[in-house]
């Protein structure tokens, strides 16, 4: 592992569990919630105070670095408004999902995960993510993935009927038609069917073998994608758009699995596509 990778990933290590302590502090107790884009958008002051604290920590060792993150906080804090909201392709920088399943922590449910990735030039070196509520953090780097410091690898399964399949990313109101044809895809085609309503999470069980695949249409952001995405790479899976090719920030939808099976994921995901592949 070069030097400055090793670095990198002790401080994504180092950023997300400290955030992931400051969203585990406000879980289950009282939130006000707001929304920003929708009705199903919602955001915390939990989000905006995890989002400082890891910005904190990176800022420590990278004072320079730029930040991408979900939220918008106070002006003069370092990751504020003008920090980017896409991941530039020249140079360091830092993805950062301060609460990846913001509806989930807000009912109660503790599938949510405090995401961070560490990118250089476009392509993501290092990434963690931390499930403060499953108990279960995911470090990511060049040597492969640990899940509670053992190391993970995606299942073997070749067998569609054998596989479980996530639809992820969120499809809004104007494009149930879509959410509704990813479930039939899925359905029609593997053995069952999971949602867990946080990307991070779902990519990161696909890195562990829990399930065999995920996928969406939606463009994601990427603060809900580029950490899982490299988790599952690492992890020994594959990760294509909807194109087929190699996933980046950029890509088109999010097609990830075991590598096994990804073929018929890739297959499921473009069923829900009106684009021609």
């Amino acid at each position: 592992m070069h030097a400055d990778t090793s670095i990198r990933l002790a401080v994504a290590e180092r950023a997300a569990r400290a955030g992931a302590a400051v969203a585990a502090d406000g879980f289950r107790d009282g939130l006000d919630v707001e929304t920003k884009d929708g009705k199903t958008d919602v955001v915390t002051e939990a989000d905006r105070q995890t989002q400082r604290r890891v910005v904190e920590v990176v800022r420590e060792t990278f004072p320079d670095d730029a930040i991408v993150g979900e939220e918008s906080v106070a002006h003069g804090v370092a990751g504020a408004d003008d920090e980017p909201k896409a991941v530039p392709e020249d140079g360091p920088a830092w993805v950062v999902d301060p609460i990846d399943g913001t509806n989930n922590f807000v009912r109660e449910l503790r599938t949510w995960a405090t995401s961070v990735a560490a990118v250089v030039d476009g392509e993501a070196v290092a990434a963690v993510n931390v499930l403060p509520a499953l108990g279960d953090t995911y470090v990511a780097g060049p040597n492969g993935v640990t899940r509670n410091g053992h190391p993970v690898t995606v299942n073997d399964e070749t067998d569609p009927e054998q596989c479980a399949v996530v639809p992820t990313i969120w499809w809004d109101f104007d494009a149930r038609d879509e959410y509704a044809a990813a479930c039939e895809a899925i359905v029609s085609r593997f053995g069952d069917m999971r949602r867990f309503g946080c990307a991070q999470a779902a990519l990161s069980q696909v890195a562990d073998g829990s399930v065999d695949g995920v996928l969406t249409n939606v463009d994601p952001n990427p603060w809900d994608s580029v950490a899982g995405a490299f988790v599952v790479e690492q992890a020994g899976g594959t990760v294509t758009g909807l194109d087929g090719e190699p996933w980046r920030h950029d890509s088109p939808g999010l097609v990830a699995s075991s590598g096994a099976c990804h073929d018929a994921v890739l297959a499921a995901a473009r069923d829900v596509d009106d684009r021609t592949w």
